[in-house]
């Protein structure tokens, strides 16, 4: 994949309980048909989630997660060969049983915290691996905020981890920052700001934004009110570096990555 260009990453949660779409595509025909939209839209992959990460969340049973996400990875690989699949677990065997029947990156919010075979898993399975940030797990990041340096602190965690990674063999590797992972909302535009810190590790930069707290809550409205100022921090990440945003609203996120292109090549 070519990151001269942005990509867009396409959100299938097929879970009952997430913020923005809980419950909205957690069976097979409509995790399908949006994954469709999606695809016709023109994400670049689609990342496949069967449990929430919302704060204050879970971690729900392996078994739970593999009924939610297998049905749907294999409808789509069967309608849609061709599909980038992203799985988006902690977990080592759901990892290498989506792997084994078609998704091809692993997208890990824990960075191998909460399941300690799933770094040498991705290793084993020769697939792109998310290396994001957060502090604790989902139930409890949001009481982790304290930092000495946000950025210094979030950059060293990655160096550490892109060690690990490197230790298991993993080379293609994409690093998440992690907003609303263990920040507060102001963190997360400090974060923001200084995206560009990340190019030092000279890796792909992917970004989570898509109607998160960060903005509902500063502009005081919800969730599903939140797709402008979402389309804004897009922008405003892809001037500062960022190579992949992961969404909601796929064709609103292409067009902004096409209008930051003009802008960039004017």
């Amino acid at each position: 994949m070519d990151f001269s260009s942005p990509k867009v990453m396409g959100i299938l949660n097929v879970t009952p309980d997430s913020f923005f779409d809980g419950g909205e595509y957690n069976g097979v025909e409509t995790a399908l048909r949006q994954a469709e939209k999606m695809l016709k839209e023109g994400a670049d992959i689609i990342d496949i989630g069967g449990m929430s990460s919302r704060p204050g969340a879970e971690i729900i049973s392996i078994d739970e997660e593999l009924n939610r996400v297998v049905p749907v990875v294999k409808a789509i690989m069967a309608e849609f060969p061709e599909t980038f699949i992203s799985i988006d677990t902690v977990h080592a065997k759901v990892a290498r049983e989506a792997v084994h029947i078609g998704a091809c990156i692993v997208n890990d919010i824990s960075g191998g915290s909460i399941d300690k075979e799933l770094i040498p898993t991705v290793g084993q399975l020769k697939v792109p691996y998310i290396l994001m940030h957060m502090k604790g797990k989902p139930q409890n990041m949001q009481d982790q905020t304290n930092y000495d340096d946000l950025v210094t602190n979030i950059r060293d965690f990655l160096v550490k981890k892109i060690q690990q990674l490197y230790n298991a063999e993993i080379k293609d590797i994409i690093i998440d920052p992690g907003f609303g992972f263990g920040k507060t909302i102001q963190q997360n535009y400090v974060l923001l700001k200084e995206l560009q810190s990340f190019h030092i590790l000279d890796y792909p930069v992917l970004v989570g934004l898509s109607r998160k707290s960060m903005i509902y809550k500063y502009l005081n409205v919800q969730p599903h009110e939140a797709l402008n100022g979402t389309s804004v921090l897009h922008m405003i990440a892809l001037q500062n570096g960022a190579h992949i945003l992961r969404v909601h609203d796929v064709k609103e996120a292409k067009q902004v990555a096409k209008l930051w292109e003009i802008l960039k090549y004017t």
